[in-house]
C-alpha cells in the first residue's frame, strides 16, 4: 500500500476511533458526575497531575527520536531494541523517584492514588515501543482498535465499580484497565514487536541528544497542561479542584471532536508546502479559519446551555462551577489553533520559537493563579488559564508572520461578530419568549435561535470565502 493510501486510511481510522470514543467518554463523565462524591475527582485529578507531568522524563522525548528518520534508526529493529531498552530504564528510575516523593510528600488518598497511577502508567509506557513501531509505519489500525476498545473497557469498569458505591477506585481502575489493555494488544495479542533488550552506543547517543533538545518543550507544554490543576488542589482543596476538573473536561469535549482530525493533517501540509509561501499562507489560513469558525459555533452554544446541561445532566450539586465551566469554553475557541501554529514552527525548522512562546505563559499563568485564584476560587483560575492562553495565541499568531501571509481581522472579525449577535439573539428571544425555567426546551430554543443567526451571518459575509476554504480542505485530506 502507498504511503499516500496508508495515510488517508489512517486519518480514517483515528477519526472513527476519536469520534466514537468521545461520544462514549462524555456520557461515561455524566454518569460519573451523578455518581460519585465531587472531592473524589478532585484527589484523582491532583493524583494524575502529579503523575502525568513527572512522566515526560521517563519519555526524554525518545519517542520523536524513533520516529525521527535518521541513520541512526535505519535499522527499526535495532532501534526499537535500544529504545525499549532505554525506556525501561528511565521508567524504573522514574517510577523509583515517584514513589520516593509520594511517600515522603503525599497522605491518605493521595498518596495511595499515586502509587497505583504510577504502577499503571508506569507500565503502559512500557509499550510504547511497538506502538512508535506502528505510527512509524503509518498503520494505525490497531491503534485505533486500542482506542476504541480501551474507551469501552474503561467505561464499563468504572460505570460499574461507580454504581456499585466505590469512589476513588472507580477512576483509578480506569488507568489499570487501560495498562492491561496495553500489553495484551501490543505485546501479547498478535504481537507486531517482541521486546528485546540492546545496547547500541552510537543509537544511545542519538536518542539522549535528540530527547534532550525537545525535553524542554515537552516540560513546559506539560506544566501548563497540569499546573492549575496542582495549584487548585494544593490551595483550594480537593473539592474546588473537584469542580474545577470536571469544569475542565465537560469544555474541552468540543475540541476532541474538532482538532484531531484537522490536526492530524495539518503538520505533514505544512511541511509539503513549506518551500511555498503563498501556497503555505493559503493553507494556514484555510485550517485556522475552520477551526475558529467551527470553535466560536461550539463554543457559543454551550456557554448558553451550560446551566441546563450542569442542572439536568450533572445535577444540582454542580452548579458551582457554571462561571469557570464557561470560561473554560475558550479552550473550544482557541486552544487547538496552538497545536496548528505550532505545526507550521515545526515545518519551517523553528520549534525554538515554542518553547520562547511556552515560558512566557508559563509566567503568565503562575502570576495569574496566584493573582486571580486567590480571589475569585475556581473562576479565577479559569480566568487565569485563559489569559495565559490568549497571551501564547497572540505571540505565536504574531511570530508566525515570518513564515506566512495573512490577515488577523479577516480570520476573525465576522465569526466573532457572529458570535456575540447570536448570543445576544438567543439570550433575548429566551427572555422574550419567557424561557425563564432551566428545561430540556428551553435549550433546544436557545440552540437553534444561535446556531440560525451563527450561521445566517457566516453565509452572508463570508460565503465565497467558506466555499474556497472548503475546497482548499477537500483537495489537502484528498492528496
Amino acid at each position: 500500500m502507498s504511503l499516500a493510501r496508508r495515510t488517508v486510511t489512517s486519518i480514517s481510522w483515528n477519526v472513527l476511533a476519536n469520534v466514537i470514543g468521545a461520544v462514549i467518554s462524555f456520557a461515561r463523565s455524566i454518569l460519573l458526575a451523578r455518581w460519585l462524591p465531587i472531592e473524589a475527582f478532585g484527589v484523582y485529578t491532583q493524583a494524575v497531575s502529579w503523575v502525568r507531568l513527572t512522566v515526560v522524563f521517563a519519555n526524554f522525548g525518545m519517542g520523536a527520536a524513533f520516529l525521527h528518520r535518521a541513520t541512526e534508526t535505519e535499522d527499526e529493529q535495532v532501534a526499537a531494541s535500544v529504545h525499549f531498552t532505554l525506556k525501561l530504564i528511565f521508567v524504573l528510575v522514574w517510577g523509583l523517584a515517584l514513589v520516593v516523593g509520594a511517600m515522603t510528600f503525599a497522605g491518605g488518598e493521595l498518596r495511595m492514588a499515586i502509587l497505583w497511577l504510577a504502577l499503571a502508567v508506569g507500565g503502559a509506557e512500557l509499550a510504547q515501543t511497538p506502538q512508535l513501531l506502528l505510527t512509524r509505519r503509518v498503520v494505525h489500525r490497531r491503534l485505533a482498535l486500542f482506542q476504541l476498545l480501551n474507551v469501552l473497557l474503561i467505561t464499563a469498569v468504572s460505570l460499574i465499580l461507580a454504581w456499585r458505591g466505590v469512589a476513588l477506585w472507580a477512576l483509578l481502575a480506569t488507568d489499570l484497565a487501560t495498562f492491561g489493555l496495553t500489553i495484551f494488544l501490543f505485546y501479547i495479542w498478535r504481537p507486531v514487536w517482541k521486546p528485546r533488550l540492546v545496547w547500541s552506543k552510537q543509537v544511545i547517543r542519538y536518542y539522549l541528544y535528540f530527547g534532550s533538545r525537545s525535553l524542554l518543550a515537552e516540560s513546559l507544554l506539560r506544566a501548563l497542561n497540569r499546573i492549575d490543576d496542582l495549584w487548585t488542589g494544593s490551595y483550594l482543596g480537593d473539592t474546588a479542584l473537584g469542580f474545577y476538573s470536571r469544569a475542565y473536561t465537560f469544555a474541552t469535549y468540543p475540541r476532541q471532536l474538532l482538532a484531531s482530525p484537522i490536526n492530524n493533517v495539518a503538520g505533514g501540509t505544512y511541511a509539503e508546502l513549506k518551500h511555498d509561501r503563498r501556497r503555505l499562507s493559503q493553507a494556514f489560513f484555510s485550517i485556522n479559519a475552520l477551526m475558529i469558525r467551527a470553535g466560536f459555533l461550539l463554543a457559543g452554544a454551550l456557554a448558553l446551555v451550560a446551566p441546563e446541561f450542569i442542572l439536568l445532566g450533572l445535577g444540582e450539586r454542580w452548579m458551582p462551577m457554571l462561571n469557570a465551566f464557561r470560561l473554560m469554553l475558550v479552550f473550544t475557541l482557541l486552544d487547538p489553533m496552538k497545536v496548528t501554529i505550532a505545526n507550521l514552527y515545526v515545518a519551517v525548522g523553528r520549534p525554538e520559537l515554542v518553547v520562547k512562546v511556552r515560558i512566557i505563559q508559563v509566567i503568565v499563568l503562575v502570576g495569574g493563579l496566584f493573582f486571580l485564584g486567590n480571589r475569585w476560587d475556581i473562576t479565577g483560575v479559569a480566568l487565569a488559564v485563559d489569559l495565559m492562553l490568549v497571551v501564547g495565541i497572540a505571540i505565536l499568531l504574531q511570530q508566525a508572520k515570518k513564515f506566512v501571509d495573512y490577515k488577523i481581522v479577516k480570520l476573525f472579525l465576522v465569526p466573532s461578530l457572529a458570535l456575540v449577535t447570536a448570543l445576544v439573539v438567543a439570550l433575548g428571544s429566551s427572555h422574550l419568549f419567557d424561557f425563564s425555567d432551566l428545561s430540556w426546551n428551553t435549550a433546544v430554543a436557545k440552540t437553534i435561535a444561535f446556531l440560525t443567526v451563527y450561521i445566517g451571518i457566516l453565509l452572508v459575509g463570508e460565503r465565497q470565502q467558506m466555499v474556497q476554504t472548503i475546497s482548499f480542505l477537500r483537495k489537502i485530506v484528498g492528496r
